[in-house]
């Protein structure tokens, strides 16, 4: 995973008598600096080799022999294959947001490996935003202090993530995002402000809708400045200035503003009301031309997208294709991250589903430089970001590598995310292991307990889209993400095949599912009869759960919120295996009790804690609700 754009398997093993990789010949046929990432891997009787155009090449090829190589009693082998691939785009990111919470050096580089072993080439680093500026300056220092934390990257610690990331192959694009999210920056510089309003350190997560002031030459001054000093440190061609989420309120309120629009006709068409949009054109294009002095691309996004705008300037969408098609329609290059948020909990298969191709014609296809799955750091702390970002962001991969002919089958597609998972997980990834001591330490006033909290963190999934901000629990830039919520998957794999194990059982056996009593009952086929059985086995384990955490949430006061959650997996597993046992014995559906049954399941779809049953849905068509 990603699936290769040409691979041919034949029957037999090439055994290693070594080290595999060592053991694998590689060979670059042209210069060092190509951007080529094509490769030819092929495993014969005779051994391994691996061609590519550019050393980057090689890096692709290396990161699909590791998943070629299977470990055996008897040492290390691999399948016989001729593979041939290329990338279906040329930018496929991941954006990793270290603004809202401080992630160390360690938490970067394991992301890294993540990347490059899913064929990732382009790390967005968001490094500034209201809580914090997260990268040393020295020009102005006391951006380093408007956090709660004081944390920040040295440049000693920048570079060495710059070099850890070249050597895999990724590129760095840092992130500062302005006029907006720059709360932090008039913390530190008061005359940056919009208005004449002093600003604490901001310690929510909710948007600030704060902007610098766009009508000082002073600020553009400090904005030079700083540019002089970051771009200095970042090497890639591109410079990424955000843009995003200014709803122009400041400006708006601000006289001074108001007149500076009006004389220079930043107004709507009854030529007085102010138009911040235009305002904030005009903004995008002073800071493109200042990026564009210290020799960098800018990028920003949907928001920078207007008249007037230099066609080399890249927009990035969070707002949807259509963003996209609007983009390529200028003339500009666009990046798709509309529909690969990581962050709002949704499946892989969501991920999956999106293409930054989407309703653009062939004709500017072209223009579609790629996609980036983003991962934005309200909800995620250092301890439990990789589990919200692994092993979904795999999928995303996948879709920017892979043809998309080859990317159309989502079970095929789950079956290898699992694989992949596992193989992060050997990398050194924490995406499992931090779920799991967090779960450790919930459960440690009475460790018995440890089995049920676990199979019950198993069904578990946080909350959807943005809803922890509205569900009566107030975040700070101090809270610890240490909840039972924290610990729970962002998709549940437990529920996902519960799921996937009942459309099966329904679907080879329809006359079950219908409200219509028989005579005889009807016979189960083998299949349906080993499906029934693991379903059997799953619901008695959970129909056990909140009688054995019971003593748990009496010690444990932090968990004592999740007690509904224990109590409704128990009361609508005894509904499944009520139904079960009806199918069973070859019943169908009975109408008495499906009134009660609806409403526990209900109940049971209703959030706790900022966490949610994920078996919820299935359990419903198990039971014709």
């Amino acid at each position: 995973m990603p699936l290769p754009v040409q691979a041919e398997w034949q029957p037999g093993y090439y055994r290693f008598a070594t080290a595999p990789l060592p053991a694998l010949r590689k060979q670059v046929t042209g210069p060092a600096n190509s951007t080529d990432e094509s490769y030819h891997l092929r495993v014969t009787a005779a051994g391994a080799s691996l061609t590519a155009v550019s050393p980057l090449g090689i890096q692709r090829g290396i990161a699909t022999f590791r998943q070629v190589l299977e470990r055996t009693p008897r040492g290390w082998r691999a399948q016989l294959c001729d593979i041939r691939d290329w990338p279906r785009f040329k930018w496929r990111g991941l954006l990793i947001d270290a603004a809202r919470h401080f992630l160390p050096v360690p938490v970067i580089k394991r992301n890294i490996d993540g990347m490059a072993a899913v064929k990732l080439n382009v790390l967005h680093w968001h490094l500034s935003d209201d809580q914090a500026f997260r990268v040393e300056s020295r020009w102005f220092p006391r951006l380093n202090q408007a956090s709660t934390d004081k944390q920040f990257y040295t440049r000693a610690q920048v570079r060495e993530v710059l070099t850890y990331a070249a050597a895999r192959g990724i590129r760095v694009v840092p992130e500062f995002d302005m006029p907006s999210h720059t709360t932090s920056w008039i913390v530190a510089y008061p005359r940056l402000a919009s208005v004449d309003s002093a600003y604490a350190p901001y310690t929510l997560w909710r948007t600030t809708n704060v902007a610098i002031d766009p009508t000082r030459r002073s600020t553009y001054a400090f904005v030079d400045s700083l540019l002089t000093e970051m771009t200095a440190l970042f090497p890639d061609p591109y410079f990424h200035a955000g843009g995003d989420e200014n709803d122009g309120r400041q400006w708006r309120r601000t006289p001074r503003i108001v007149a500076f629009m009006r004389a220079h006709k930043q107004v709507k068409a009854d030529g007085v009301t102010p138009d911040k949009h235009l305002l904030q054109l005009y903004f995008s294009q002073k800071i493109d031309s200042l990026v564009r002095r210290h020799g960098k691309i800018m990028m920003g996004w949907d928001e920078i997208l207007g008249p007037g705008l230099p066609r080399d300037v890249v927009v990035q969408s969070w707002r949807g294709p259509k963003t996209v098609l609007q983009t390529v329609q200028k003339g500009n290059p666009a990046l798709l991250s509309a529909g690969y948020y990581l962050d709002l909990n949704l499946t892989a298969a969501s991920a999956y589903a999106a293409d930054s191709h989407t309703g653009v014609p062939d004709s500017l296809r072209a223009r579609v430089l790629g996609g980036e799955a983003a991962m934005w750091g309200e909800f995620a702390d250092s301890v439990v970001y990789e589990s919200r970002v692994w092993p979904r962001a795999a999928a995303v991969a996948e879709r920017l590598w892979s043809p998309a002919a080859l990317t159309q089958n989502v079970p095929d597609m789950y079956r290898r995310l699992a694989v992949v998972s596992d193989e992060l997980d050997a990398l050194g990834l924490r995406h499992r292991r931090a779920p799991a001591a967090l779960l450790r330490q919930l459960a440690a006033p009475y460790p018995v307990a440890l089995p049920a909290l676990q199979t019950l963190a198993a069904v578990l999934e946080p909350v959807k889209e943005y809803k922890r901000h509205f569900q009566g629990f107030t975040y700070t830039t101090a809270t610890p993400f240490n909840r039972l919520v924290d610990a729970a998957p962002a998709e549940s794999e437990v529920a996902r095949r519960f799921a996937a194990t009942v459309d099966s059982l329904m679907a080879g056996q329809p006359a079950l599912a219908a409200l219509v009593p028989t005579v005889a009952p009807m016979p189960l086929t083998p299949v349906a009869q080993g499906q029934l059985a693991r379903l059997q086995k799953q619901v008695q384990q959970w129909q056990s759960v909140s009688q054995v955490l019971t003593p748990l949430f009496v010690v444990a006061p932090a968990l004592a919120e999740y007690a509904p959650l224990a109590t409704q997996l128990s009361a609508v597993a005894g509904l499944l295996q009520q139904r079960l046992a009806q199918l069973a014995s070859g019943q169908p559906l009975l109408p008495a009790g499906q009134a009660d049954a609806k409403a526990q399941l209900d109940a049971a779809q209703k959030p706790v804690g900022q966490a949610e049953l994920a078996i919820a849905k299935a359990a419903r068509r198990l039971l014709g609700l």
